[in-house]
């Protein structure tokens, strides 16, 4: 969404188009992007997909400066980005690719079936994604910079386990700046205990942007990487949960305070037995309390996760450099070596972030139908404010609902 120029940008195989807000059946403009005929040929050699797969399939539209997006693609399995010049005003109709073309590895996935999500801060591109072409090294990266590029810690299973990543944005964390955070929304195959069984699990990690790593370990690896559990669920009379275990799309509801951000959720089961759909809301300030809350701890891969009980170390792990708590210190190289090991071994939070009235706001069961995608509106009307959410659903068809907005939302 291009809101300056009025404008939407979109994605697909071979195309980009930009199409106007104010009449969107008009004639959009395009760009035509297809990937080279080498690549296709080594595509269809690997024995991928020909059509759903062998093509570029733009995955990354941003916002780069006041005249050009950033946009990456498949490539046909071998990702590729360039600049797009979108003019300076919406009345220019300017919408052409003006650079060559770079490697996109890091910046978007291989495969086009596996979602990339991405947000620009400040021209560095931080991306969630899967790295390699076999699509088994997953990570949250920084790149397009000029500092160094930084990622997750490689093939740590208590960083990232088989994730499936959805969406990605920059929140404002106090008044100073340099304590935004970058958070990554995705669900994840975690093992159990018996090591037997996966579970899918739907998470938030943050990262903090001025990130660039340890001095000593964690060298190009985010310093600041902590995730948590999110929960949607119903209980039941008789006290066990029905979990909406998987994380379709997510929508902030922004306000004048960041604090108080709604985070809607859309979230579907995977059991095989029970199918649904359920819309959960979450309070920003809720989700930063668990991350400013206790840290999981797991003795051995057979025990228990429990709250850790030792010495935090100073500053706290997932503190920003040069913010509101450490204004001393300038960059994450200057972070002592115990912050450094703490956070490689302890990730997770040990609580997890449930939504408002620890239930659900809608629930969708017996349909032959999902949610998939969720936009949300703060409208008024002459009985005060409402909510109205905007439900699509993988049948070409959607809902609304109007939610009327009170003090406990």
């Amino acid at each position: 969404m291009d809101e300056d120029q009025d404008r939407i940008y979109v994605g697909s195989k071979d195309h980009i188009l930009s199409l106007n807000i104010n009449n969107i059946s008009q004639e959009p403009l395009s760009v035509f992007w297809p990937a080279s005929t080498i690549k296709v040929e080594e595509c269809k050699m690997a024995g991928k997909d020909p059509t759903h797969g062998c093509g570029n399939f733009v995955r990354v539209i941003q916002t780069f400066n006041r005249t050009h997006l950033y946009v990456c693609g498949s490539g046909a399995f071998s990702p590729v980005c360039t600049y797009l010049n979108r003019g300076r005003r919406s009345e220019d109709q300017v919408f052409m690719i003006d650079s060559k073309c770079e490697s996109g590895k890091g910046r978007c996935s291989f495969n086009p079936n596996v979602n990339t999500v991405s947000v620009m801060i400040n021209e560095e591109l931080f991306s969630g994604m899967y790295i390699d072409f076999m699509g088994t090294d997953a990570a949250i990266f920084r790149s397009l910079t000029k500092r160094n590029a930084v990622r997750t810690d490689q093939h740590n299973s208590k960083w990232l386990s088989e994730p499936m990543f959805v969406d990605a944005h920059v929140i404002p964390d106090g008044t100073d700046p340099n304590d935004a955070k970058v958070y990554f929304f995705f669900k994840e195959k975690l093992t159990d205990n018996n090591r037997s069984t996966k579970q899918i699990h739907s998470m938030i990690a943050r990262i903090c942007p001025n990130d660039t790593g340890g001095q000593r370990s964690l060298v190009n690896k985010w310093t600041t990487f902590l995730k948590a559990r999110l929960v949607c669920s119903v209980t039941d009379e008789d006290g066990p949960e029905t979990h909406f275990d998987e994380l379709e799309d997510v929508f902030l509801l922004e306000t004048d305070n960041p604090r108080t951000t709604l985070v809607y959720g859309i979230f579907t089961t995977s059991s095989s037995v029970f199918k649904g759909s359920a819309v959960c809301v979450y309070h920003l300030s809720d989700i930063q309390t668990v991350f400013n809350g206790p840290f999981a701890h797991k003795e051995g891969p057979n025990h228990q996760l429990i709250s850790y009980q030792g010495r935090i170390p100073y500053p706290r792990p997932g503190t920003c450099p040069g913010g509101a708590f450490t204004p001393n210190m300038r960059t994450t190289k200057d972070f002592p070596d115990d912050v450094v090991t703490f956070i490689r071994n302890h990730p997770l939070m040990y609580n997890s972030i449930y939504p408002i009235h620890r239930r659900p706001l809608i629930v969708r069961t017996g349909t032959d139908y999902k949610y998939t995608k969720i936009a949300v509106d703060r409208v008024n009307a002459a009985d005060g404010r409402y909510h109205v959410l905007f439900l699509g659903t993988g049948r070409w068809s959607k809902s609304c609902y109007a939610i009327k907005e009170c003090p406990a939302i």
